[in-house]
């Protein structure tokens, strides 16, 4: 197996868990991290055995550097990873893929442009619940799709937001569906199909920020299915996410990744697993909450498409899709109608 090199932007909560997952991955080596705050890079290069670099420009000069690790506030993916594109490096962008859908346009264009090829963070594809669901529909046991439901009630408090300064920003960071939500709305479309229109109302409830802490949608997806979505980051004390998938065969629900229902026509239910924690209120106690082996299989997923010259299983277009039913939900909740997003 050939070994790829990895240099990782942001040496933050998520940062650490990147350095942490690639060290998971056979061929996968940290050569080097950056931050504009040199002594996070400095902390993160001395727990990982690697080379804090001075800046994004000496990171991405390394010829030992083929793979970097997008890790900094969403608002930037963009455009530090169009920066390491044109610099010849291949891509992992933490979810979601910027904030807007202009700037996932021109980071998809730079990484054509580059030939580079390019994954953002779905890890939750690569859980064991997942994987089953995906099975179970490919196969047609849930039948005609009719009704799905994606719920991210997670708490967390004003110092999560005042921790930095970029959290609970519409620029930088976006509201409880763009930051936690977001995952299990991609989930949502990956099992149901391309959404047609939302209709949904968003709120701050709980939290001294810009963004909205509070969203609610209703979806109709191009099948005719409908779905629901709802998130919050003001639920005390926090619940397991949960995707909930209805066919005219019976019924899945999956709480953390892990199947919890599985009630079929076809056969007597199968055992369900235990959720995992409910969403913990700070960034530190999240982040330490995130099983870093869905992330590795991801990573590992990306080192296969590049060495066999495919596609990765999450695409950067699956994620500029995701993205277009957030922003979505943010235009039809601002303007108070339906939003019919384009075939």
């Amino acid at each position: 197996m050939k070994e790829h090199g990895f240099g990782i932007v942001g040496a933050g909560v998520i940062g650490a868990l990147h350095a942490e997952a690639t060290g998971l991955v056979p061929g996968a080596r940290l050569a080097a991290v950056t931050d504009v705050v040199p002594e996070s890079a400095k902390e993160l290069a001395g727990r990982y055995g690697c080379t804090a670099e001075p800046d994004l420009a000496a990171l991405l000069a390394r010829p030992d550097v083929d793979v970097v690790s997008v890790c900094v506030p969403s608002g930037l993916h963009a455009e530090v990873a169009a920066m390491a594109a044109a610099a010849g490096k291949h891509l992992v962008i933490e979810k979601p893929i910027d904030v807007t859908l202009e700037a996932a346009d021109r980071l998809i264009a730079a990484a054509d442009a580059a030939g580079v090829t390019m994954t953002v963070i779905s890890q939750h594809r690569f859980d064991t619940g997942l994987d089953e669901l995906r099975r179970l529909l490919d196969s047609g046991a849930l039948g005609t799709l009719l009704l799905g439901e994606a719920s991210t009630k997670w708490y967390r408090t004003q110092g999560y937001y005042d921790s930095a300064h970029w959290r609970g920003t519409w620029a930088m960071d976006g509201g409880s569906l763009m930051n936690q939500g977001v995952h299990y709305v991609d989930l949502l479309r990956w099992c149901m199909g391309p959404v047609a229109e939302v209709t949904a109302v968003c709120a701050t409830q709980a939290h001294r920020v810009e963004v909205e802490d509070t969203a609610l949608a209703v979806v109709r997806f191009a099948s005719g299915a409908l779905a629901t979505i709802v998130s919050s980051t003001a639920v005390y004390p926090g619940f397991s996410q949960r995707l909930e998938i209805t066919g005219t065969e019976g019924t899945v629900v999956v709480e953390d990744g892990r199947i919890v229902l599985r009630a079929l026509r076809s056969g007597p239910p199968g055992p369900g697993e235990p959720a995992g924690p409910a969403g913990q209120a700070d960034a530190a106690a999240y982040a330490g909450g995130i099983d870093p082996a869905s992330h590795a299989a991801q990573i590992a997923d990306l080192l296969g498409a590049i060495d066999q010259g495919r596609q990765p299983s999450v695409t950067a277009q699956s994620a500029r899709d995701t993205l277009e039913i957030v922003c979505a939900v943010y235009e039809s909740a601002h303007s108070g109608r339906t939003v019919v997003l384009q075939a």
